[in-house]
Order: C-alpha cells, then structure tokens, then sequence
C-alpha cells in the first residue's frame, strides 16, 4: 500500500495551502481574458473617441425629389436601375422639422413614373451620372463566401486538435505513440515492504530485482535474466502492486500500460504502439515493461474464427512476440505481464524466449492475511480489543484487494459513529456488509422471523454438531441483500485437501435449516433454495470428480475442461451411468438429510433455545452461540498454508425463483 510524503501537496506536487489551479482552468482563464480586454476596448472606442454622428445619407420619397428638383436643390443624382442618388446644394431634412439632415439622398423612382423625369433634370442643371445595375462581382469577396466557412470549420478544428494534443501528450498524428506512463524511479511509490501475503511470488521476483541492480554480477557468468514474466492469479491478489513494488525495488523506469490500450479503431495503430513503447524503453534501460491484462491481446490466434484474417488484436500480438525476440536481455529491459486467465493466451507468448518464468500469485493463508491487514492498518487507529489474526482465521479466501476494503469499510462504520479508533465490532459488521451486503430495514411478521430464526439456528446448532464441520462465527436474522438470514463459518486453519467427512459435514449442515423447518413445522419452504443449490453442486462432485461413490467408483467423469472450446458439449459417460450418478447424489444427499434430521431432534432443547436468543437478539457471534447452547467449541488447529477458498455462507433468499 502506497503512503504519500509529508510535505507534499496535491498532485504529488510539494507545496503548502489550498490545491492549485489546474492547467486546463488556467488554459480557459488565458482564452477568456484577451477576448474580454478586447471587448471593453471596442465598447470604449465606440462610445468616447467616435461618437455617433448624423447620417450622411437620407431617404426621401420620389414626389420630395421632384419638388426639390423644380426648387434647383439637387445638384445631380446618379441612376442605378430603379435607384436615385443624389446631392442636395444645402443639408436638408424630410420634412422641415426633421432632426436628421443631410446633403446626400436617396430615392426610388416608381415603374409608372413617365419620360419627363430626363427634361426635368436637364432644365434646372442637374448633372446627370448612371451605374450598371449588374457590375462585376469582387473576385476576392466571392472566394471568402465561398471558403471562409470550410476555413473557419478547420481553423476551429485545428484549434481543438491542438488543445486536445497539449492535453493528452498527442493528436491526430500521435495515435501510434504509446499511452504507457512512466512512474519516477527516483520516487518509488512502492516498495516489498508495501506487499504481504505473497512471499512465494517475492521471491520469485528478488532475483530481477537483482539482475537490475547488479547487472554485472550475472552477466560475467554468462548468465542472463529472463526477457518475460508472467504474474498469474486470481483478480486482487496483487499482481499490479508486485510489479510495482519491483520497479520500485530496483530504482528504474518503469513504464505500465493496460494491453486493451494497445488496441484503437485505426488498424495498425496498435502494432506501432507497441513498437514506441519498446523504443522507448531501450531507450531508458535498464528498464521494466509492465503490461496488464495480458489476455486482452494475447489470446489464441486458433480460439476462434478470425473476420478480416489480420484483426488489429492479432496485429499487436504479433509485434509483441516480434519485439520480445529483437531485444537482448543483456539491454536491461524485462517485461512484467499480468493475467488473470493464462488458459487462454497464445502459446507463443509462453515458449522460452518470450515470457520465460511464470509467477503464480496465490490468494493469502491466515498468516498472510494477516500480515496484509498490519500493512493496510498502518495508518488506522486500533482499539484494544482488534485481534488482525482472529480477524485473519475469519476471512479464508479473500485476497489482499479485498481486505483493503474491509479496513476501509470498518474504518467508514467508525467515523460514522464518531469513534476515536476503530474496534473489533466494526471489523465484523464490515465483513458481514462485505460478503453479504448492506443491512435492509424490512419489516418481518413474527411469522416470518419466527421460521426463519428456526432456519438459521438449523444450521448453527448442526455447525457444533457435527464434529467434521466448521466452526460457526455467527448468525442472524437481520435481512441482508436478498437473505432473510445468514449463517457464517469459516474454517479454523486453511485447508488444502477436502476429506469426505469434511464434505458430508458441509451437506448436513447446509440441510439444517429445511431440517429444522420440517422438525417443528412438519412444513418445508423455499428459504432452502441457495441451500438445496450448494448440497447438489458438492454432492455431484463428489461423485463426478473425487470417485466418493462406491457405485461410480474412482472415476473422474467431470466434462469442465476438455469440452471447454467445443460448441456442442457432450458427457463422457454413457445414459446407463448418468442414471447412477443421479441415484448415487440423491443417496448422499437423502442420507445427510437424515442425519440432520437426527441431530436435531435429539438436541431439541438447544434448538429452541437457540431460536430464542435468536429472536431476541437478533444477532450471535461465536461466544454467545456456544454460551446459549452450551456446546464446547472446536479445537484450534494449527495453520497450514493453503489456496482454496472455503469460506461457507448459508443464506436464506427473500425472493426464491420458481423451481
């Protein structure tokens, strides 16, 4: 996790007070201002050193012009077409008390004005001027009504394709530069001690780390480091962050880009991209090339039908594999990938010589997990009564991206609450809000509340019960996303192997609730749905996959994996044997039923005091559970390092569908 510098101010830019201008503001401000003075210029010009004056010219009407003309008022007049212009000897006005007076006119001669109108004009002295009606047009003011307003379209189009350019570090004529950015190596962000939880793939990466330090020391061996590597695992495990924390490490450029980057409407754009950010690298080496989302581009070129043959993805892929083999690894220039499905990738891009090492980065064990709640509680004021490592044995299966938001979350209920630190509480009303969503404030006839808490204390009493089971850490009937109730367990250390016993014990107690509902209801509902869901998936592996079923026997008959890319799946098995691995999950099934049933019909009392407390709680964590109950609790086992998820959730959906 990434802590910011004392002293720096937004942006990471150094700097005390308030945050700073941003450039696009400050580039609106620098626009606005000219064109603002400008305006106050031409207002005050108009108004204070040119004022407005009396009008040169007026218009009179035709009969006016005729009285003036017989007066010996008019000068002379110049005729264009229909139009008469002329001089008056004295500025004159319309009528006599008109305020505008002029010495120029104008005047329309009417189409049924007779032929006098030339004598008239000859006898008092009026000289006489004519303008061709139709002149030539201006050749220079035709080619600007015809042009300016494409001009003016590209001017404003260059203008943007300018400020976009200033803005994003190109333009129009950048598309095949690289997006990637570049983080400051003199800077580091991140570090190994920022990442936990993911030893195995640390060191895995410390020897790149130490190739990038100490390049001489491998390469006077004749030794070189491995041009490619591979970060697989699971999304929010860590991937981008160890890849950043090598960079880190290390003290070098390090250039990260997303593979869907890579690819835009243009083809080709992405194969030169990839050919300037290679550039540019060898050209800061040594160097780390980080791409993530691998499988955006790298996906198999015979996956599937290809329209158009070379696709712009196919394009971009083969330039990678052709600039992965162009470079030296003596350069100093290795690339960091990451993926979340490595099934799909090219075969190519996985030979020698391309992406050499594969990394795995794996969901966290309990100490991992851990560890990772210290790093993300760095900067969160505890209580006294947080436990991380009670808090990690809780959270099997969640990864590192996952438990940051639990810390938040837990850190949000406590502002909320206007707490000076955050406590153990609000560690587990975020894990709840987490896996299972926010609480809903429904209103429940006791009816409903009534069964339900018969439901959820089905599966709790059975989670004691039953030796192999986990332990139980809570259980409530507060609704939340579309449960009614919920009941958690989690297991005490991280399991790697699955023994039948474990996996009958998750049946029987995922059947506890329908088997409490037809204990003292003689009635089942559909609040088993999600339950009935997960005992039919666990039992047909069972069969299927791990050969538990005597009559099936040690086969795996699973067709997930093989049938994967085919357009019509078919089973491995004949009709005869689909028809015994029905009957064969229907029997493990009827047979945990039963033995749920069992169980809770000799421990009745605990049943109904369970239910009780229930009811009037609402909520029990694990102490209360076993205090109502009187059970003892499970015996603690010792961690043991572990990938599988198996976290188990009973719920109770407000809305089944129809089955």
């Amino acid at each position: 996790m990434a802590q910011s510098k004392p002293g720096s101010g937004p942006n990471g830019r150094s700097g005390a007070g308030g945050p700073k201008r941003r450039p696009n503001q400050w580039r609106s401000i620098q626009f606005l201002l000219p064109l603002g003075i400008f305006l106050a210029l031409n207002l005050l010009i108009a108004n204070v050193f040119f004022p407005p004056q009396q009008p040169k010219s007026i218009s009179i009407p035709y009969n006016v012009f005729i009285s003036d003309v017989k007066t010996g008022d008019v000068t002379s007049i110049t005729s264009t077409g229909a139009t008469i212009q002329g001089t008056f000897r004295h500025p004159t006005g319309v009528t006599a008390t008109s305020k505008n007076r002029a010495k120029e006119f104008s005047t329309q001669m009417p189409s049924f004005a007779g032929g006098q109108l030339e004598t008239l004009l000859q006898q008092h002295n009026v000289t006489i001027n004519a303008k061709n009606p139709n002149p030539p047009a201006n050749v220079l003011l035709v080619i600007l009504e015809s042009f300016g307003p494409t001009l003016l379209f590209v001017l404003i189009f260059l203008w943007f394709m300018r400020r976009s350019a200033a803005a994003a570090g190109g333009g129009l004529f950048s598309l095949g530069r690289s997006q990637a950015r570049l983080y400051d190596p003199e800077r580091p962000a991140t570090t190994f001690a920022d990442v936990a939880g993911i030893e195995e793939a640390k060191e895995e990466l410390e020897e790149i780390v130490d190739f990038l330090r100490q390049p001489a020391k491998y390469q006077r061996l004749g030794g070189t480091v491995p041009k490619g590597v591979l970060l697989v695992g699971l999304p929010g495990t860590g991937k981008t962050l160890l890849a950043r924390a090598v960079a880190g490490e290390a003290g070098v450029p390090f250039f990260s880009i997303s593979a869907s980057e890579f690819i835009e409407m243009v083809v080709g754009v992405g194969a030169s991209r990839v050919r300037d950010l290679f550039s540019k690298a060898r050209e800061a080496a040594p160097a780390i090339i980080f791409v993530d989302e691998l499988d955006a581009i790298g996906r198999s070129r015979s996956a599937g039908p290809s329209f158009g043959g070379h696709d712009e993805r196919e394009q971009t892929l083969n330039q990678i594999l052709t600039e992965m083999d162009g470079f030296d690894s003596r350069e100093g220039v290795i690339v960091l990938a990451a993926t979340n499905r490595a099934d799909v990738l090219d075969a190519a891009l996985l030979r020698p010589g391309r992406f050499d090492r594969r990394v795995s980065v794996l969901p966290p064990d309990r100490v991992g997990r851990a560890a990772i709640l210290k790093i993300h509680t760095r900067g969160v004021p505890l209580g006294p009564d947080v436990d991380l490592d009670n808090l990690a044995s809780q959270t099997p299966g969640l990864v590192g991206a996952e438990l940051r938001n639990l810390v938040n979350e837990a850190a949000l209920l406590a502002a909320r609450r206007e707490r000076a630190s955050v406590t153990m509480a609000d560690f587990t009303e975020a894990l709840e809000k987490v896996l299972l969503g926010a609480a809903r404030r429904i209103v429940l006839s006791e009816d409903d509340r009534q069964r339900t808490a018969y439901h959820e204390s089905g599966h709790a009493l059975l989670g004691l019960l039953v030796p192999a089971a986990d332990p139980v850490r809570r259980v409530s009937i507060i609704p939340r996303g579309r449960a009614l109730g919920v009941t958690v367990q989690s297991p005490v250390d991280d399991r790697q192997n699955y023994p039948e016993t474990y996996l009958r014990a998750r049946i029987v107690g995922a059947l506890g609730g329908r088997a409490a509902e037809k204990l003292i209801y003689d009635v089942v509902t559909t609040g088993a749905e999600s339950d009935l869901q997960q005992v039919t998936q666990i039992a047909r592996q069972m069969v299927v996959r791990w050969g538990m079923s005597p009559k099936v026997g040690p086969l795996n008959l699973s067709d997930d994996g093989d049938q994967a890319n085919m357009m019509i799946s078919q089973r491995p098995y004949s009709e005869t044997t689909a028809q015994v691995i029905d009957s064969e999950v229907r029997r493990i099934v009827e047979e945990c039923f039963d033995d749920a049933l069992r169980l809770l019909k000799d421990n009745r009392d605990k049943l109904a005091a369970l239910t009780t407390a229930l009811l009037r709680e609402e909520s029990l964590n694990e102490e209360q559970i076993l205090e109502v109950t009187g059970l003892p609790a499970k015996p603690k086992v010792v961690p043991r390092p572990s990938t599988a998820r198996s976290a188990q959730v009973e719920e109770q959906p407000e809305v089944p569908a129809a089955t």
